[in-house]
């Protein structure tokens, strides 16, 4: 669903911020329109929901394209984030003190565990990487800065299905849902459906940790628990993911390692936790 932002005035009309460029504002408003939408968007569309003249939002897209906030898609012709904006907004998130504190200590635990690890946050695009550690035993994968995780298929998403808000997430969940009832996809411990989603978030609680097993990526185990707020809502996914099987058992030292850390830089007290009450409706 898109937000739309407020209709833009016109060059002569009101509602710039004192000592702001206007000519700038709205261009920045355009943007803000292409933000909004869940992939690639038509001139028209932006328009629609700037408020301006289509001739006038091409000007700003066309700019934006040369300083790489903006691509044209050769094919279709609609508009998307470009890379730059995409690297504008991890670094943005990557600032976030929770994201910071525990970066300090990311080597530390891949070394630790023998993993590699990364830090994840919610984007508009879901759960995002923004911290990235290879670990002493290089594990080489398309994962990335930037990358993105679907919520029902990686360890990282699930947590983020677990702990963040059910508002939040509801539209990408009840899509990825949609898409597997249509596709036929299932999975061993979850069927495409609310009920089966609420099990695996009260499970993932329970345990404080969500995994998959060569699901996301063939081949890659993962595990990923919560650093929390003071509401207990997540903030910042920790995941640690290699080729061994044994970071998944229950008792193993790499899960016990991940969860402490998570309690560490967490600030709800590892006991409130599980207490949340805003799952798949």
């Amino acid at each position: 669903m898109k937000r739309k932002p407020a209709k833009d005035t016109g060059e002569e009309g009101g509602g710039t911020a004192p000592g702001g460029i206007q000519a700038l504002d709205a261009a920045l408003s355009v943007l803000r329109v292409l933000r909004s939408f869940d992939g690639p968007a038509a001139l028209s569309d932006i328009a629609r929901e700037a408020g301006m003249p289509p001739s006038k939002v091409h000007r700003y897209l066309a700019s934006f394209i040369h300083a790489g906030l903006a691509v044209q898609k050769e094919r279709s012709g609609r508009y998307d984030l470009g890379r730059e904006a995409a690297e504008l907004g991890v670094a943005a998130i990557s600032r976030n003190n929770f994201v910071v504190r525990a970066s300090d200590e990311l080597e530390e635990l891949a070394a630790a565990t023998g993993q590699a690890a990364l830090l994840a946050v919610w984007s508009h695009n879901g759960p995002t990487v923004v911290r990235l550690e290879r670990g002493p035993n290089l594990t080489t994968t398309s994962i990335g800065l930037g990358s993105t995780f679907p919520l029902l298929d990686s360890a990282t998403g699930r947590i983020f299905l677990a702990y963040l808000p059910y508002p939040q997430l509801a539209a990408r969940m009840h899509h990825e849902l949609e898409r597997a009832a249509t596709t036929g996809v299932s999975w061993p411990d979850l069927n495409p459906d609310a009920t089966s989603v609420e099990a695996l978030t009260t499970k993932i609680r329970r345990e404080r940790v969500a995994y998959v097993d060569g699901r996301f990526i063939p081949g890659l185990s993962a595990i990923s628990s919560a650093i929390t707020n003071w509401q207990g809502e997540i903030e910042v996914a920790v995941t640690l993911f290699g080729t061994h099987k044994e970071l998944l058992e229950p008792g193993s030292a790499t899960r016990t390692a991940l969860v402490d850390f998570a309690s560490r830089h967490s600030i709800a007290p590892p006991a409130q936790l599980g207490n949340s009450s805003h799952r798949a409706r």
